[in-house]
C-alpha cells in the first residue's frame, strides 16, 4: 500500500492476475464476479465514483452498481462523465436522459482551460492550440510530463497531447477536487491489448502522476459478445417494463417489442446505427450498417472504427492515468 493512500482499503490487488474471459465461461460466472467486485468497491472505499462514457461497457458497469447498491442497501456513487468537447450529440443526450431516469449525480469533468481557449478562438477539431497561452497547470503537463517539444498541438482528442489534456488531466483534476479514492470503470481484458494484464482492483498510487486512488473493474471478464448478452437478457428486461423477461435481441431500431421505443432502452442509439466502439465525433466511424451486437464480433476488431494513432499510444497514455 502506498504511503499516501488510505489504509482503510482492504482489497486483493492480485485478483484476476493471469486470467482472461475464458476463465469465466458462462454469463452467470461473469455476472457473479461482477457483483462480487462491485460490492467490494462500494463497501471498501469512502468516496467511490463510476466512470460513465455513455458507452455499453460503462453503462453495464453502472447497471451492476445500481443493482448491488439496491440489493445490499448501499449508496450509488456519483458518475464522472469526461466532457472532452468532441462527443457525438447523441452521447450527451443519452447521458442526460439516463442520468434523469436513474436519478444519478453526474460530475462533468472538463479541462475548462483548453475548452475556454477553443471557444475564445473559434477553433474546430484539428486547429492548432498555442501551448504558451494555456494555464501553467496544462503547460506543466505538456512540457514536463509529456515532454512535448512543439509550440502547438492540434485540437484533437485522439492524439497524445489532446487525449492527455482533454481526458486524463480532466479526470485527475476531478479526482482531486472530489477526493475520490476508488474509480469504478468498465474496461475489459479483451477490449485493448494495453488492458489485458489489468486486475479487478488496480492501484494508482503514485502522487507524481495522479491523485492516489484505485481502479475497480467489475467487468474485466466480459468479452464484447457477453456484454450484449447481458444487455438483452438482463439490463434491458430489468429496465424496460414492456420488454420480455426472457430477453429479446432486436435486429434494428424498428424491431423492438410493442410499446417499446429506442429511448426506453439504456443503449446508445449509436450502437443501433452500426458503431461498435464510441470515441470522438471526428475520429470514430461505424463499422457496419447492422447494429453492433449483430456484427461479426469474433472475426473483426471491436475498436477498428476508432482512431488508430491513439490506439497505438494506449500503453503510454495509461501510464499517465488514462482509463
Amino acid at each position: 500500500m502506498a504511503e499516501n493512500f488510505p489504509d482503510y482499503v482492504n482489497v486483493d490487488y492480485s485478483d484476476g492476475e493471469d486470467e482472461d474471459p475464458v476463465d469465466y465461461p458462462h454469463i452467470q460466472d461473469k455476472i457473479e464476479k461482477a457483483i462480487e467486485v462491485t460490492r467490494d468497491g462500494l463497501e471498501e472505499y469512502e468516496n467511490p465514483a463510476v466512470m460513465w462514457t455513455g458507452g455499453k461497457d460503462s453503462t453495464l458497469t453502472l447497471y451492476f452498481i445500481k443493482e448491488v447498491a439496491d440489493r445490499f442497501d448501499l449508496e450509488v456513487p456519483p458518475a464522472v462523465f469526461i466532457d472532452h468537447y468532441q462527443h457525438f450529440d447523441e452521447i450527451h443526450d443519452f447521458v442526460d436522459h439516463w442520468a434523469d431516469e436513474w436519478d444519478l449525480d453526474v460530475i462533468y469533468a472538463r479541462n475548462e482551460d483548453v475548452g475556454g481557449y477553443v471557444d475564445e478562438h473559434g477553433l474546430e477539431p484539428g486547429d492548432e492550440i498555442e501551448i504558451a497561452d494555456l494555464s501553467d497547470h496544462n503547460q506543466h503537463h505538456v512540457e514536463d510530463i509529456l515532454e512535448y517539444e512543439e509550440d502547438t498541438f492540434p485540437f484533437l482528442l485522439d492524439t497524445y497531447v489532446g487525449n492527455h489534456l482533454l481526458k486524463t488531466v480532466a479526470l485527475n483534476d476531478a479526482l482531486e477536487e472530489y477526493d475520490i479514492d476508488g474509480v469504478i470503470s468498465g474496461v475489459r481484458w479483451d477490449e485493448q491489448e494495453a488492458r489485458a494484464d489489468e486486475t479487478f482492483f488496480s492501484p494508482r498510487h503514485d502522487p507524481d502522476i495522479y491523485p492516489p486512488h484505485d481502479r475497480i473493474q467489475p467487468i474485466l471478464q466480459f468479452d464484447e459478445a457477453a456484454v450484449w448478452e447481458a444487455f438483452w437478457n438482463f439490463v434491458v428486461p430489468d429496465t424496460v417494463d414492456e420488454f420480455p423477461e426472457e430477453g429479446y435481441v432486436p435486429e434494428s431500431d424498428d424491431d423492438l417489442p410493442a410499446g417499446v421505443e429506442q429511448d426506453d432502452v439504456p443503449i446508445s442509439p449509436k450502437y443501433f446505427a452500426g458503431f461498435r466502439s464510441l470515441g470522438s465525433e471526428v475520429s470514430t466511424e461505424k463499422s457496419d450498417q447492422e447494429p453492433a451486437w449483430l456484427q461479426d464480433l469474433e472475426g473483426t476488431t471491436e475498436r477498428a472504427g476508432r482512431a488508430q494513432d491513439k490506439e497505438d499510444l494506449m500503453e503510454r497514455l495509461r501510464d499517465l492515468g488514462y482509463m
